[in-house]
C-alpha cells in the first residue's frame, strides 16, 4: 500500500485526472450498453414509487432536448469545452477536490460525446419525478458533468482555482 501511495504522489494532476476520467467513462459507457441491450425503448420501470424510474430514451439534443437534430453543433461545442477545460485545468491546485471535479466533467463529457459520434444520440435512462414534475430523463454522464461542475464552482469559491490564491480555505 505504501508503494501505491508513493507512486500516486509522484503523478501530476493531468495523469490523475486521466486515470479517473477513464474510470468514470467506463462506468458511464457500461451502464448505457447494459441498459440499451436490456430495456425496451420508452418503457418505464419504477425503482422508487413516484420518484425514480428507469426509462430508456434516445436524445439527439442536450438538456431538455435543446439543439435536437444538430449533432455537429453539439459535437463541436463538446470538443471546444473539453479543450478549454483541459487548457484551464493547470491553473487549479493539485488536490483531491479538483482532480475529482475535472475527472467527473471529462468522463461525462466524453461519455456523451462518444454516444453522439457512434450512435447519433445519447442514451438517457434516469427518470425522476420531483413534486409531480417529470424531470427530463438523463444519464450517468449528465450526472457526472453536473456534480463535477458543482465541485469546480465550489473550488473557485474557496480559491482553489489558483495555486497562488489566498482566499478562504
Amino acid at each position: 500500500m505504501k508503494k501505491v501511495k508513493k507512486l500516486w504522489s509522484k503523478l501530476d494532476m493531468k495523469k490523475k485526472v486521466a486515470l479517473f476520467t477513464m474510470l468514470f467513462l467506463i462506468v458511464d459507457q457500461a451502464s448505457k450498453i447494459i441498459l440499451d441491450n436490456v430495456l425496451p425503448l420508452n418503457k418505464s420501470y419504477m425503482i422508487c414509487d413516484r420518484f425514480i424510474y428507469i426509462t430508456k430514451t434516445y436524445n439527439t439534443g442536450v438538456a431538455w432536448s435543446m439543439l435536437s437534430g444538430k449533432p455537429y453543433l453539439i459535437i463541436s461545442i463538446s470538443i471546444i469545452i473539453f479543450i478549454i477545460l483541459l487548457l484551464y485545468m493547470h491553473r487549479f491546485k493539485n488536490n483531491k477536490k479538483n482532480i475529482l471535479a475535472f475527472s467527473l466533467i471529462f468522463g461525462g463529457l466524453l461519455g456523451n460525446l462518444i454516444d453522439r459520434i457512434v450512435y447519433g444520440h445519447v442514451i438517457d435512462f434516469i427518470d425522476i419525478m420531483i413534486f409531480n414534475y417529470d424531470y427530463p430523463i438523463f444519464n450517468i454522464a449528465d450526472s457526472f458533468v453536473f456534480i463535477g461542475v458543482m465541485i469546480l464552482i465550489w473550488s473557485i469559491y474557496l480559491g482553489e482555482d489558483n495555486e497562488n490564491s489566498s482566499r478562504r480555505k
